[in-house]
């Protein structure tokens, strides 16, 4: 029996995603009755596409979140990224793979820097990347004259065409995000590295003493998040057919609002990567659902802040009752 209480256990996590997957199917069917283009094909396939980018990007917020720490950088890093794809593969005409493997190795490379910062300096994590967020920000507008790149080849942008599924039109870039979700709920539900950043996020002293390098896993995880980073640049590039110095800016943002609306703890230690899909879609879902009804977006705002304040409150409070 012990073990069969241990085994229950370890799987509360994935049984913690059930509101935020209840919330989104209350969601559906309030708009669903409020509209009759909501549950249509095209529609859901729209709301897939628009948060795609915060949905990939909230992936390394997951990784980052569940260590306890946080990534104001991810947007404008990810945004960076968008534009040394363009401008290696538009401007300087060299191969796609190539300028997708240059911006994927920035955005990586401000992901070491975090972590680097974070590990060695043993500074703040928020202090950390809300500087590196202006670096990026910085970056991105000099190096691209605050000037949208336009000349990207089709290859660049392949990942924004789409096949037809069940009479429904499916963006490939759709089926990328899902596949990295997949590979994140792998590695972080079935090997030792994605127990160790569980183990580092829940208690990292006591990770220290069963033998973890907490170092070496806080310096991974920021390291595959600013990977993540520079896949939603090339899925941003891709959706939008350019290359953007302004992108990303709010993207920070949402793609904490994804990851706290999908139930991962911002204490650590708590939570699933799928969550954040959930949490990318209910704050998608809204926004959609919202438009349709013709609501402002200053509503859309109003709305998308209450549902962050009362899941933070959430998890406070089950904080507090679990203790």
């Amino acid at each position: 029996m012990p073990s069969e209480a241990r085994t229950l256990r370890e799987r509360l996590p994935a049984i913690g995603t059930l509101g935020p997957v209840i919330a989104l199917a209350i969601a559906s069917a309030f708009f669903a009755t409020q509209h009759e283009r909501f549950l249509t094909g095209a529609n859901v396939s729209l709301i897939l596409q628009q948060v795609m980018v915060v949905g990939t990007i909230a992936i390394g917020q997951t990784l980052v979140i569940l260590t306890a720490g946080v990534d104001l950088s991810c947007g404008m890093v990810m945004a960076l990224g968008g534009i040394v794809m363009a401008k290696v593969a538009g401007t300087l005409g060299l191969p796609v793979p190539l300028a997708i493997a240059a911006g994927v190795g920035v955005t990586t490379c401000f992901g070491l820097l975090n972590g680097i910062l974070v590990t060695r300096v043993k500074l703040p994590p928020f202090i950390v990347t809300l500087g590196t967020l202006n670096i990026a920000f910085a970056i991105t507008q000099l190096s691209s004259d605050a000037q949208t790149i336009t000349d990207v080849p089709p290859s660049l942008v392949a990942l924004g065409n789409a096949f037809t599924l069940g009479g429904t039109e499916v963006v490939y870039g759709v089926v990328v995000m899902l596949a990295a979700y997949l590979l994140a709920a792998f590695i972080l539900r079935e090997t030792a590295a994605g127990r160790h950043v569980y183990a580092v996020g829940n208690n990292p002293e006591a990770a220290r003493l069963a033998g973890i390098d907490t170092a070496r896993v806080l310096l991974g995880v920021y390291a595959i998040a600013g990977a993540c980073y520079g896949l939603a640049a090339l899925l941003a590039v891709a959706r939008t057919g350019v290359g953007d110095p302004n992108a990303g800016q709010t993207d920070n943002l949402d793609a904490i609002t994804a990851v706290v609306l999908g139930g991962t703890s911002l204490f650590g230690g708590r939570g699933v990567v799928w969550g954040s899909l959930v949490g990318a879609l209910i704050v998608g879902t809204f926004r959609n659902g919202l438009t349709l009804m013709g609501v402002s977006s200053v509503y859309q705002i109003l709305i998308t802040g209450i549902l962050v304040i009362l899941a933070v409150a959430t998890d406070q409070f089950s904080r507090h009752g679990g203790r």
